[in-house]
């Protein structure tokens, strides 16, 4: 690889990116504080499962995080303007359609055949974005699918990138701390190796994400459920594919890909090993845990461990595979 940065000033754009990082967070970090006892005051809670007392904890923190990524690129338009590509407010509708059917979904349960169908064309916007169609896979070499890429692999990807977002999930902080590690690599890679313009959004919903990764981190002040999953999910999809980095990018995701070929196992064993969504703290902190068919299980099944400890060895397992998706061409 050659580094390849982007045009302009490389002080115009150190300072540039600093803005649009630093702008969400410093807004979430000062607006959360506020805004998490009102959402309790209001009844948007759940339970807490992997607490002894249960305690209940304010959800739908994705909705504030994606409102104020959005809302720091809309201020930063003043300034930026002329640096902010077309590109970035398609990846803001993208991002949004994902959250907006999250919000559906939980309120309505629209069926499988249904979600394909619609989570396939929220991310059909992209599609003129692409700009090549040629993968670079391990042992091939370049391979150009064409309509392919383009008709299936690209609008495809991104909602599959977000189910597992969703899916990889559970502890405090497990998500948003994943999400956060994918976001930085990728960010890193683009920097270098893509065009940052075209990722502006993106840096300031992962600066969003960092302040906001503070809350929900053990022990979680706010949960931001399917809509911040889904929503964060499919950024990290759009980013990917429009910045050519579909193969580095499935090599950071496979200990979520892992985790959702664990599931599909436990899903055909549900007879004998009947399907359950949490599992249980005993007394002396550590989680006892109903099975080793979820990847953050697997840890805990065998050793004892708390849930800080859980989340923190999928990090590291994450963080191992995004250092490998880096460095991959392409």
């Amino acid at each position: 690889m050659v580094f390849s940065f982007p045009p302009g000033p490389e002080d115009y754009l150190y300072s540039m990116l600093i803005v649009f990082f630093l702008v969400p967070f410093l807004i979430m970090m000062l607006a959360m504080p506020y805004i998490i006892p009102k959402l309790k005051e209001k009844g948007h809670f759940v339970r807490d499962m992997y607490k002894k007392d249960f305690p209940e904890i304010p959800v739908n923190g994705g909705l504030i995080l994606l409102l104020f990524a959005i809302f720091s690129l809309s201020i930063l338009t003043l300034f930026y303007g002329k640096v902010i590509t077309p590109i970035n407010f398609t990846i803001i509708m993208v991002v949004a359609l994902f959250a907006f059917y999250g919000m559906l979904d939980d309120m309505v349960n629209i069926g499988r055949p249904a979600k394909l169908i619609l989570l396939y064309y929220c991310a059909y916007p992209l599609i003129p974005f692409i700009t090549t169609s040629v993968l670079i896979l391990p042992i091939v070499g370049q391979v150009d699918l064409s309509l392919i890429y383009l008709q299936i692999i690209i609008p495809t990807y991104v909602p599959v990138v977000a189910n597992l977002v969703n899916m990889h999930s559970g502890f405090n902080g497990l998500a948003p701390g994943l999400s956060l590690i994918l976001l930085s690599t990728l960010l890193l890679k683009t920097f270098l190796y893509g065009n940052i313009y075209n990722a502006l959004f993106i840096v300031c919903l992962t600066g969003a994400l960092l302040a906001y990764f503070f809350f929900e981190n053990y022990p979680a002040r706010i949960l931001w459920g399917n809509l911040g999953a889904l929503s964060v999910g499919a950024a990290i999809g759009a980013l990917i594919v429009t910045q050519g980095f579909v193969v580095s990018g499935f090599i950071m995701l496979i200990p979520h890909t892992v985790n959702f070929l664990m599931y599909v196992y436990w899903r055909l064993k549900s007879r004998t090993y009947p399907l359950t969504k949490f599992g249980h703290i005993r007394d002396d902190g550590t989680l006892e845990v109903p099975n080793q068919l979820t990847l953050k299980w697997v840890l805990p099944y065998y050793f004892r461990m708390t849930e800080r400890q859980g989340a923190y060895a999928m990090y590291g397992l994450t963080a191992l595979f995004c250092v490998i998706g880096f460095y991959y061409p392409g």
